[in-house]
């Protein structure tokens, strides 16, 4: 099939480089309402008071849940090659997240 061809249900993606470097986030603030879902990222950085959400993600109360279904299905896969993830919950982190501690 020639490139310019595509399958009548296929969909054709494209992504900026931009938005292809990503942003990094870790720490995720979701809040809902009868109509949507909305994802906050954020990057909190050691130290720092105060952090931006990186990016903002609102969905669909039914696409909030096959993302939900697809990041399981995914993480079942990772840990079928990797072992299990271990929940932070479990770990006990520093406040400073490892990292030197600041000084003035």
């Amino acid at each position: 099939m020639a490139q310019q061809e595509q399958a009548p249900n296929q969909l054709n993606i494209e992504i900026s480089e931009e938005v292809a470097e990503g942003t990094y986030a870790n720490l995720a603030i979701i809040t809902h309402s009868h109509t949507e879902f909305v994802v906050d990222f954020v990057n909190v950085m050691p130290g720092t008071p105060k952090s931006k959400v990186k990016s903002r993600i609102i969905l669909t109360p039914h696409h909030a849940k096959r993302l939900m279904n697809a990041l399981a299905d995914n993480i079942n896969r990772y840990e079928s090659v990797h072992g299990q993830i271990q929940d932070l919950d479990s770990i006990e982190l520093p406040f400073n997240f490892g990292g030197p501690t600041a000084q003035a």
